[in-house]
Formats: C-alpha cells, structure tokens, sequence
C-alpha cells in the first residue's frame, strides 16, 4: 500500500472552521503527532510518500479531502472551502504516474473526506463542503468502472467520514446522531459512545484501524469486536476539525492483495 502524506504547515492556526470553536493549535505538537502517524502506517506496511509543499496552506496536511483515489481511477476534487482549491493541483502530480486522472468541474464542490466506499459502493455526503452537483460528476466518472454512488445528508459533522468509516469487511463504526443508520442496509454498525461524538473517524489498513487515543470507550467496543486497534495522538489536528483518513491518500500498488 501507498500512503502519500503532507506536512503540517505552520498556519495550521489559520485553518478552515465550520463546527468547532478556534482554539491555539500547537504547531510543534501538531507536527510531531503527525510524525507519528506516519510511522504507525509505515509499521502496518504502508509505503509512505509526502507530496511537497503546502507551508502557506493551513489545511493541506488534511491531504484526503484533495481526491478520491479508486484501483482505477483518481478524481482530483474540487473542495468546498475556496481557500483549499490550491492543494490540489501538487497531489494531482503526485497522484499523475498512478492513475489516470479526472476532475471536478464548477460548479461542484467534492472534498474526499465526504466519500466513503465499500465494496463497489461509495457512499457521499451531502455537506457544506460537498453540493449535489459535484456528487452527480463523482457518480457519472464512476459508473464506467461499476461503483454505484449513494447520496447521504450529513448532519452536525464536517465530513461523512467524520460520522462513519470502515473498520472491518462490511462492518462501519458510526456515530447515528450524525447520518442515519438506515442508509446503510446490510452492513454491520458499531455505534460509537454516546461522550465521544467524533469517533466515528478510524483508517482501515489491511486488518488493523489506526484510531484517536481521544476516543478510549469507542476503542473497547471496537476491540471488544476483535478489531485490532493502533492509537495515535491526534489531539492537535483534532482542533482543526481533521481525523485519522483525513491526513493520509492509501492506494493499492501493483501487486498489493
């Protein structure tokens, strides 16, 4: 597996903010965090790549949001947050000798932390970073390739991934305050503790999550279901509404299983 990253930029303070209060982010802190995240994907057998740059962008550590990376196919996003639109064009070259490129046209909006695939199923968020008209180009770029593309509204969280992700063969950690369990049909739910709304947020690498230290009684539940589970401090990046998928792009590589 690939995983490309980016670095944290020191106006990291001036991040983009749409349900959490500003609060000091600790740059030094924030960039050591980071670190050590890098080093729990390479010690789970990511290859680790960072994609250059973004010093004077304060979100562009939150490198998920800037594309939508399939086996076949990236769709370079079009993110909903104006001040973000210019982290995408260094992943893109990142992203250019991988795969083939297509892209998100005005007036859509798309930021990769609204999208969520399963299987041949991508579920995207309706939010305030992604608009319906970017959500009908993913689904038009995907079909050729067999993705059906299923639309949720989000509710009180940034991104659909803030609320729901994958941590195991069909079975989605969720937070139901946030997107209703009813639009996922036939998957397995863990729903996350009530005291801890954010939990939502976990990456599946191969059969392990890498997950927030911030979130312990979401933890055991997950643990409780054999998943394995590798915390990271992720406090930091936290007060800047970003989670644990939105700091790395994962791709499979030519013979990853």
């Amino acid at each position: 597996m690939l995983a490309f990253t980016r670095e944290v930029s020191p106006a990291i303070g001036e991040c983009e903010l749409t349900h959490l209060a500003r609060e000091p982010i600790d740059f030094e802190l924030a960039a050591r965090q980071h670190e050590s995240y890098e080093r729990c994907l390479t010690d789970l057998g990511c290859r680790v790549c960072r994609v250059p740059g973004g010093h004077d962008l304060p979100d562009a550590v939150f490198i998920e949001d800037t594309a939508v990376v399939l086996d076949e196919v990236a769709v370079i996003t079009r993110p909903g947050a104006v001040s973000r639109r210019s982290e995408t064009a260094a992943v893109a070259e990142a992203l250019r000798p991988l795969r083939s490129l297509i892209t998100i046209d005005p007036p859509g909006t798309l930021d990769g932390g609204d999208v969520l695939r399963v299987g041949r199923s991508v579920y995207v968020g309706l939010s305030s970073r992604t608009n319906g008209n970017g959500i009908r180009q993913l689904a038009r770029h995907l079909a050729p390739f067999g993705y059906g593309v299923c639309v949720i509204e989000v509710s009180g969280a940034l991104h659909l991934k803030s609320a729901v992700t994958e941590v195991a063969e069909r079975t989605l950690l969720i937070n139901c305050e946030w997107v209703p369990r009813e639009a996922f049909p036939g998957l397995d739910l863990i729903a996350v503790e009530p005291a801890e709304p954010f939990g939502g947020n976990a990456l599946r690498i191969g059969d392990t999550v890498i997950y927030s230290a911030s979130f312990p009684r979401t933890r055991s539940a997950l643990e409780a279901r054999d998943i394995a589970v590798r915390a990271v401090n992720a406090s930091e990046l936290a007060k800047a509404e970003g989670g644990v998928t939105c700091c790395s792009l994962i791709l499979r590589e030519p013979g990853d299983r």
